[in-house]
């Protein structure tokens, strides 16, 4: 490994990174990290002295965290995704309700590890429908729950991170509570991008959401059941089989405080630079922004062409230098067509995302969307005039 050469130092070498599910770290979160590295690296279990300060820096990191989400530190638990945590989640609201019933509800426009815990509970359920903006109906909920076989859990997003749309919470908790169902929410587009949701049973974040590491939290609210099957842990209330590295957890919680202290103007800035891309996009020939304009991320918008797949679109504009996404940000990495797009019933072919990364992280990024948008018209044409549809 002593021979592999890495970028120097900053990342954008020229690059219009506009693809940010995952960023570089916060500079704040990049120095507790580093520093944490000295200080935090031993067991939190061990009863010497450099143990004894892991403990106290992983409990001062949950404390931090916790404030910064609006939960108490004895309901949050780390874990070594935000996939991971979501899956601790649905596990343990199925399992501690398990006579009541086994079905677990979500819609379709949720993450495939949703969809599948879905399926893997009930082969013969099906997502919940939801409209053309990818919002889901507080009336299709209660609908599904009269109807159909008992269940134990009700899992939602927060925010789609696809297309940006925010889910009714309220309305939708209401429906679970009158139910006696929990309502686990999705939080991993959304926490620290836009004001915790207080209306849910079980809450999960990804730090990388705010330029932190990639590491899961989970809520629990207390007085929730909640039981994991299996063997009985120790840590992280037990949730998990080992402690998480205490210099991640620090990392993580620091990110989520900046986060939190620049929320409004972030967002605000953000929103500008999303509509100017909204408007340059809808400004093309037959391409389509999907999502609610109006009640959604602030960061994330989706769009689709016509007549040109994604992978060619995003290829294009990658030679120029700017760096967006396609496919589905809900599935994984590989260019498939999109099931939040088809659940909404727009087009999946030739569809793009952006995802703004924060300003603290890209303080160039007005002028890479600047960029995205003076050179997409063109890109979208010549390919077009490349496979002969221009005047179709």
């Amino acid at each position: 490994m002593h021979d592999v050469e890495l970028p120097g130092d900053g990342w954008r070498y020229g690059r219009d990174v506009l693809d940010a599910t995952r960023s570089p770290l916060h500079p704040s979160a990049r120095e507790t990290l580093l520093a944490a590295l000295d200080a935090g690296w031993a067991d939190p279990r061990r009863l010497h002295r450099e143990g004894r300060q892991a403990r106290l820096l992983l409990d001062r990191a949950r404390e931090s965290l916790a404030a910064s989400l609006g939960v108490r530190p004895d309901e949050l638990s780390f874990h070594p995704s935000g996939a991971h945590a979501l899956r601790t989640g649905v596990a343990g609201l199925r399992h501690a309700r398990r006579r009541v019933g086994s079905r677990l509800i979500t819609s379709a426009v949720d993450q495939a590890v949703l969809l599948h815990e879905a399926h893997e509970a009930d082969p013969d359920s099906t997502p919940l429908l939801v409209d053309n903006l990818g919002r889901l109906s507080p009336d299709t909920l209660h609908e599904a729950l009269v109807a159909g076989p008992p269940a134990a859990a009700v899992a939602l997003q927060h925010a789609n991170g696809e297309v940006g749309t925010v889910q009714p919470l309220e309305d939708l908790f209401s429906v679970c509570r009158a139910a006696g169902l929990p309502l686990l929410v999705d939080g991993t587009s959304s926490l620290g991008r836009l004001e915790t949701p207080q209306s849910h049973d079980a809450l999960v974040g990804d730090a990388a959401t705010v330029a932190g590491p990639p590491l899961g939290v989970l809520v629990v609210r207390t007085g929730t059941r909640f039981d994991l099957p299996g063997p009985r842990w120790e840590p992280e209330h037990g949730r998990e089989p080992a402690d998480p590295w205490v210099p991640l957890a620090l990392a993580a919680a620091e990110a989520w405080q900046q986060a939190v202290h620049t929320r409004d103007s972030e967002a605000a800035s953000a929103r500008l630079l999303v509509d100017q891309i909204r408007t340059a996009a809808a400004g093309v020939p037959d391409v389509d922004v999907v999502g609610d304009p109006s009640d959604r991320l602030p960061h994330v918008v989706t769009f689709s062409a016509l007549y040109v797949d994604g992978e060619s679109i995003v290829d294009a504009l990658d030679r120029l230098g700017i760096v967006v996404a396609s496919g589905s940000a809900c599935t994984s990495s590989r260019l498939e067509p999109s099931h939040v797009l088809a659940a909404m019933g727009a087009l999946t072919h030739g569809n793009v995302r952006v995802t703004l990364p924060l300003e603290s992280v890209s303080p160039h990024r007005a002028a890479d969307v600047e960029a995205l948008c003076r050179e997409l018209p063109g890109v979208i044409t010549d390919l077009r005039d490349r496979l002969g549809v221009s005047d179709l």
